[in-house]
């Protein structure tokens, strides 16, 4: 999968895709992170790529040129979606990322400032997509969220496909609780079942959790499980 980000601030992006599970699925080819600059693309001398907003009003708002422009630049593969990052966008959840993955190409729109001069939306179309109800001051952490949590659905990402069977929202349901040696820390056991070998019992303990967990601390997708499996 090839992702294409359009972002004033490149080195946001390489600097994070450089560690970790997402430079092991570059080094091995999985997925592809390229960064456009829409400042190597406006006609102003200065590499101005904003102005104030029409109307009055706080704040600069992005110029329709550069991005236009920088997003035709962009070589698109025949099976492309593009996002823009925005807070008022569809939110981003598990089914949306996985629907995401099934494409060759994901482009990202990444705004600054007072917002995208709405011109922007009007030519290039995209799926808005937005990480939660709050504001950030650019779309690169938001752009970053999107491309690790789809990275982590394409084969060969992770070390085993299990890793990401076990995620929590995979089967409507949170996450079990994990443990790891030793067997007592400041008094604090592993659980007995996780111990006896009985993969049976194992797994009974630990959708249990699941459901207990998801219950306590998302009333909603609990309700949302149990309406699917009732």
């Amino acid at each position: 999968m090839r992702f294409d980000v359009l972002t004033l601030f490149p080195e946001m992006i390489t600097d994070a895709c450089s560690h970790s599970i997402i430079k092991r699925a570059i080094d091995t080819d999985i997925i592809e992170v390229n960064t456009v600059n829409p400042r190597d693309y406006t006609l102003d001398k200065h590499k101005k790529v904003d102005d104030t907003p029409y109307g009055g009003g706080a704040g600069m708002v992005l110029m329709a040129q550069p991005y236009v422009d920088a997003y035709e630049a962009i070589t698109k593969l025949e099976n492309s979606i593009t996002l823009m990052m925005s807070p008022q966008g569809e939110v981003f959840d598990n089914n949306l990322c996985r629907n995401l993955s099934k494409y060759e190409q994901v482009i990202i729109l990444c705004g600054h400032y007072e917002g995208y001069d709405e011109r922007i939306r009007e030519i290039i179309k995209p799926k808005e997509i937005s990480i939660g109800d709050f504001v950030l001051t650019g779309g690169e952490l938001p752009a970053l969220c999107v491309i690790d949590s789809v990275s982590r659905k394409l084969e060969g990402a992770l070390g085993k496909i299990e890793s990401m069977e076990e995620d929590s929202f995979e089967n409507g349901l949170l996450e079990y609780p994990h443990y790891t040696k030793p067997r007592e820390y400041r008094g604090l056991k592993v659980p007995e079942v996780l111990l006896n070998g009985n993969h049976s019992l194992i797994e009974e303990f630990r959708f249990q959790q699941q459901i207990d967990r998801t219950k306590a601390r998302r009333p909603d997708l609990y309700e949302k499980w149990k309406g699917n499996n009732s």
